[in-house]
């Protein structure tokens, strides 16, 4: 099975975009706060619009 997934953008500790695959941890990794963080979907809302 092939795993896709969308580039991250934005490091959510930091905002800087220096962002780095690590394919050991399935996650990124920021080379301007050194942090190594994954995304992870939780499911679909059912609320609709605000």
């Amino acid at each position: 099975m092939t795993e896709t997934r969308a580039a991250i953008l934005h490091c959510p500790f930091c905002s800087e975009e220096d962002l780095f695959p690590v394919e050991e941890h399935g996650g990124w990794e920021c080379r301007s706060c050194l942090r190594v963080f994954s995304v992870k979907l939780l499911g679909l809302s059912t609320r609709r619009g605000a």
